[in-house]
């Protein structure tokens, strides 16, 4: 399958990205998560995909490789998301950010969602350079991304493995999304079978368009 929208990839060694973009039928404030989605957030799930603490080294290997460090508050949001569940705070949010934290939870793998009706093309993955940082909340508050892969729009860097930039979060008027998987070579197989369930739990969930894409290969 393809992309309705180009993502530009710059040379990486480590970086197995997959993408998904979706086009819900509704406006997602007007989609409740189902049950069976929200229920997926829990650690002991039936998965299709078991987190691999071999693959949680690898994954900071990744982030590590341009110069940033993966580490306190900056460690990967996969991280977050176990941390979260094993202690009972990992609860829905809306629709598209749910299925992002299943994927991401069982999988290992940090994902970013944005809306690209927020966003603005040409997309393209590269290494952020120096002295750069976006907000990422709705406070007002800001991460450093210096030497982090990121998303980027025509307006810069608006997501990475850590922290997603607020001005391009989902919403309640979000209509379309896409996600991107931040994956490494040194589990080769792992994107893809994650990009593939990503795109089955949102079809699940009633989506009415689903495409998916290996960036890296």
């Amino acid at each position: 399958m393809s992309l309705p929208c180009d993502v530009a990839i710059d040379p990486h060694p480590l970086l197995d990205a997959g993408a998904v973009w979706c086009e819900l039928p509704a406006a997602l404030g007007d989609l409740p998560a189902p049950a069976w989605l929200s229920a997926l957030l829990a650690l002991d799930a039936q998965a299709p995909l078991v987190r691999d603490e071999d693959l949680r080294g690898a994954v900071r290997d990744l982030l590590r490789h341009g110069g940033y460090k993966p580490t306190g508050r900056g460690k990967p949001a996969s991280e977050y998301l176990v941390r979260a569940a094993g202690e009972g705070a990992l609860g829905s949010i809306n629709l598209a950010v749910d299925v992002c934290n299943v994927v991401s939870l069982h999988s290992g793998l940090p994902i970013s969602v944005v809306d690209t009706d927020l966003a603005a093309e040409p997309y393209s993955i590269a290494v952020a350079g120096p002295e750069t940082s976006y907000v990422f909340n709705a406070s007002g508050q800001e991460i450093r991304i210096d030497g982090l892969l990121n998303l980027c729009d025509a307006a810069g860097p608006c997501a990475n493995a850590v922290k997603d930039s607020q001005r391009t979060k989902t919403h309640a008027g979000t209509r379309r999304t896409l996600s991107i998987l931040w994956g490494t070579r040194a589990f080769p197989e792992r994107t893809a079978a994650a990009v593939a369930w990503y795109a089955e739990l949102l079809a699940r969930a009633g989506a009415a368009r689903v495409e998916t894409a290996l960036l890296s290969r």
